[in-house]
């Protein structure tokens, strides 16, 4: 794990998760490449070099600024830079690391970008639409928001109704008072439907900590990588919610399989419930290429 030195802007290097030190992290929705600040680009004296005059590297900034002055942390995580793309080894560790990274740090601070400083039209940021920010809502004991002038507008606390209300993500889930395991698989995909990735995998691999599991990354697959997930979460849980869902094309196949095809399936799967288990006790099924096999 990269973690930048909130004072050199330096990136740093940690291996172990004993070894990596209290940190704070960025949540944002990307700008153009050309704006954003890369792994390669974060090299010695990056703050007076060209890149410095980046809109990203003026979040990098003051996120550090935040960190270090506000929280007293020596480190901070910023997915654009903390990640060299260029190594799909490295990728793929973070995209299955992402969830837990976000869950370790000591504070989030969450940039929306097009929350104008009068505003209090939370429910029209595009940070609510976006796949890859629905963990980093989640994983997070501590958020702080800032609107587009890095005004501070309250944490995940204060905000809960209004946050609960946008996402369609119960209060007790988003206060960690409820545990993500207790929600039916239905239910958490359902928070997904609505929201986009720019690359078709990413709606697979951005759920990955959320259900609490892992496989690789293998970008070109396309649909596949969201049917995969689905054959991953079932080896873990028996809950069958997972096959509620229905097809909300304008023009569905006729014939579809047991999985869906992409979190959007699950648009009306908010509602789902699981059984008492003192009035039933699901029995273990697995897939294979004849269908669900129950025991």
């Amino acid at each position: 794990m990269w973690l930048i030195n909130t004072t050199t802007y330096e990136l740093e290097p940690f291996t172990g998760s004993k070894n990596i030190p209290p940190y704070a992290i960025l949540s944002h929705t990307w700008g153009k490449d050309k704006d954003e600040v890369s792994f390669q680009e974060m090299v010695r004296g990056v703050e007076s070099s060209s890149t410095a005059s980046k809109g990203g590297f003026k979040k990098i900034k003051i996120t550090c600024r935040l960190a270090w002055k506000e929280h007293h942390l020596n480190y901070a995580w910023v997915d654009t830079c903390c990640i060299d793309k260029s190594s799909s080894a490295e990728l793929s560790e973070a995209i299955n690391s992402m969830f837990n990274w976000y869950q370790r740090a000591k504070v989030c601070f969450v940039f929306l970008a097009d929350l104008q400083p009068k505003s209090q039209r939370f429910q029209d940021c595009k940070w609510f639409t976006r796949g890859w920010t629905l963990q980093e809502l989640l994983a997070p004991r501590d958020i702080r928001f800032f609107d587009a002038s890095w005004t501070y507008r309250g944490n995940k606390q204060t905000l809960k109704t209004e946050i609960s209300t946008i996402s369609r993500i119960e209060v007790d889930v988003l206060t960690g008072m409820r545990s993500l395991e207790d929600i039916p698989i239905a239910v958490r995909m359902s928070w997904a439907s609505t929201r986009e990735t720019s690359r078709e995998e990413d709606e697979a691999y951005c759920l990955l900590g959320i259900f609490d599991v892992s496989m690789p990354m293998l970008y070109g697959e396309g649909q596949k990588a969201f049917v995969r997930l689905q054959e991953e979460i079932i080896k873990r849980s028996a809950d069958m919610s997972i096959f509620a869902w229905m097809a909300l094309e304008d023009n569905p196949p006729p014939y579809t399989g047991l999985l869906a095809r992409s979190p959007a399936d699950f648009r009306h799967s908010g509602v789902a419930t699981i059984c008492d288990p003192g009035h039933f006790d699901p029995a273990p099924f697995s897939i294979n290429n004849r269908g669900a096999l129950g025991t």
